[in-house]
């Protein structure tokens, strides 16, 4: 809705407006029922909304943050960015602002993401994200930046940014930040589909197939993460034989491709650990030093405390406890791993295993306290109860 009403305001936060307009006053005509197409109502009524905004103005201009877009070449209609939700993030992510507003703002305009699930993306406390977001805004105002739909000559400057934001999308919905339910199905198929766009447009990227070959090998598992009860089920526990087969082979293939076309890149090595994973026959059968050799090669090319967090884990898994504890202890005075509820979840596991309960509690707790998923706090809390020393012990 938000991508096809900025086609007719040429402005962001108008285009919000109208599509606010829209919902409120779905609640009073649709009070003796839902139209046959509500998705087509909604997408109607704030553009005639806009509209009628825009003939009551004398100058558009002064609308701000303002974006240009030129009147649509039918053949770059046929030719081009073939969604109007992709055009507009591909439009967003311009280069006079810097990747990380490109990528938050687009996620908090267009992607449906809150603050609070931008910020967990960034690892930065909902505070210090709000404040990004206006001064980005105030900067798009205040320098009166210029938005148009990039032509096919200008897509690779912007593609990084544009494969951030459909990356942290399919991350906040693999494992939804909050709520009742693990994963956030309506995320991950949008930035799926976002990828196989993005994958039609650059055939030639090594990063958009990696990118893909990411995405695809990781959504493989979706279905055997939950059980019957909506109980957490990990990677060891998970039945390989409900894997998706087909995305599995889609995504080794896409690996394949993303290292002849590119070399080693940042979606090209998560995806190649993800294929490991993928390939193995069990958890038993996973080669936990390949894991760690691509995580160091990861972490040579984007270095990021949560790659290292990842790389500490899986040490722990071909080294043994001791040495992936001491790997995640380095880690502790990482400030952007302080709220983040991972790093205390894989010590108090770590911990578990070295049967150093008491300890494992702390950290088990800790993690609670951290994270705000019901399926993960359910399966944490039934890990502390599990390791709790008895009382009076």
């Amino acid at each position: 809705m938000l991508a096809a009403t900025v086609r007719v305001t040429r402005d962001l936060d108008l285009a919000e407006e109208c599509v606010q307009d829209a919902y409120a006053r779905a609640l009073t005509v649709w009070a003796d029922g839902v139209p046959r197409n509500p998705a087509a109502w909604l997408t109607t009524a704030a553009r005639n909304r806009a509209i009628d905004l825009l003939r009551r103005q004398d100058r558009l201009r002064r609308l701000l943050p303002e974006l240009v877009v030129d009147d649509v070449d039918p053949a770059y209609e046929r030719g081009g960015i073939p969604d109007d939700r992709l055009r507009l993030i591909c439009t967003c992510c311009h280069p006079a602002l810097a990747q990380p507003a490109q990528v938050a703002l687009t996620l908090r305009l267009l992607c449906g993401l809150t603050t609070a699930e931008v910020a967990r993306a960034f690892l930065v406390p909902e505070p210090t994200m709000a404040a990004r977001l206006t001064r980005a805004k105030k900067k798009i105002a205040g320098a009166g930046i210029p938005y148009r739909e990039p032509d096919a000559a200008e897509l690779p400057e912007r593609l990084a940014g544009v494969l951030e934001v459909v990356h942290l999308l399919f991350t906040t919905g693999h494992t939804a930040s909050t709520g009742a339910d693990l994963v956030r199905a309506d995320l991950v198929e949008r930035a799926l589909q976002l990828g196989r766009m993005l994958r039609t447009l650059c055939p030639g990227s090594g990063d958009v197939a990696g990118l893909l070959a990411l995405m695809l090998l990781t959504d493989a598992r979706r279905d055997t993460r939950v059980d019957a009860e909506g109980r957490l089920v990990l990677l060891a526990d998970q039945d390989r034989d409900r894997w998706d087969g087909e995305e599995i082979a889609d995504g080794v293939a896409l690996v394949r491709d993303a290292l002849r076309l590119g070399g080693p890149g940042r979606y090209a090595l998560q995806a190649a650990i993800a294929a490991v994973h993928a390939e193995a026959p069990s958890w038993e059968h996973t080669d936990w030093r390949e894991i760690v050799g691509l995580y160091d090669v990861l972490g040579t090319i984007w270095p990021s405390p949560v790659v290292a967090l990842n790389r500490a884990v899986a040490v722990g898994f071909a080294d043994g406890p001791d040495a992936g504890l001491a790997a995640l202890d380095a880690l502790a005075g990482e400030p952007q791993l302080a709220g983040y509820g991972y790093l205390a979840a894989s010590r108090a596991d770590l911990l578990r295993r070295l049967d150093r309960g008491a300890e494992a509690a702390l950290a088990y707790e800790e993690a609670l306290h951290l994270t705000g998923n019901e399926v993960e706090r359910a399966f944490l809390a039934a890990r502390l109860a599990e390791v709790r020393p008895a009382p009076g012990g």
